[in-house]
């Protein structure tokens, strides 16, 4: 197999990330002014780039950070799978203190291993994990797409991560992120390495 490029994203701004209000799976916001010039940006920074294909979630702050790529006449796929994680009770609240500190203990019990632990009526990280596999697999079998474009969420983005790069969900907070950063991953028929690492030069 030759060589695959993926260029991985996080979506642009929101209101609800401006007013820290948890966005999960559940909440389907649209971007804000801020978030729409950021996705401007990038596309200005990177139409150069020949996209072979483009993957995002179901959900429309994805969609609509890659919006002019698609116009462009790139070919899109929506898929569940790189979906944000469920945050359960928590989706669409605003964070408080109480809420900040079962956050803090839920990541550090990922952090220690424990990645079947959810969120009440949210999705643990394994199950994010299991959701992603097919789509990693169906993407590494279309070998005419040699640049590829995936635009996703924060907390699925670290996942994918640690999987695309073969290293334990535990260590998923080791992979920083903000609105609109990119991450680029070099496969070379076996193994995929990062090239370009939460970078938002584009954004300056």
């Amino acid at each position: 197999m030759e060589t695959k490029y993926i260029y991985l994203i996080r979506h642009g701004q929101t209101d609800y990330n401006k007013k820290g209000i948890v966005q999960g799976s559940r909440v389907d916001t649209d971007l804000n002014d801020e978030g729409r010039e950021q996705a401007a940006r990038f596309y200005d920074f990177y139409k150069h780039i020949k996209f072979d294909k483009i993957y995002t979630s179901l959900l429309k702050r994805t969609h609509q950070s890659v919006e002019k790529f698609i116009k462009s006449g790139i070919a899109h796929e929506s898929y569940q799978g790189l979906n944000e994680i469920s945050w359960g009770e928590q989706d669409g609240k605003v964070s408080n203190t109480e809420m900040h500190d079962y956050y803090m203990h839920v990541t550090n019990q990922w952090a220690s291993g424990n990645l079947d632990l959810q969120i009440g009526g949210g999705e643990s990280p394994n199950e994010v994990a299991a959701r992603q596999q097919p789509i990693i697999e169906m993407i590494l079998s279309r070998k005419d797409e040699k640049n590829v474009l995936i635009c996703m969420h924060g907390r699925a983005m670290r996942v994918l991560l640690c999987k695309l790069t073969n290293q334990p969900i535990s260590k998923m907070d080791t992979f920083g992120h903000s609105n609109l950063c990119l991450y680029v991953l070099k496969f070379d028929s076996k193994n995929f390495n990062i090239e370009n690492n939460n970078n938002t030069e584009h954004l300056k």
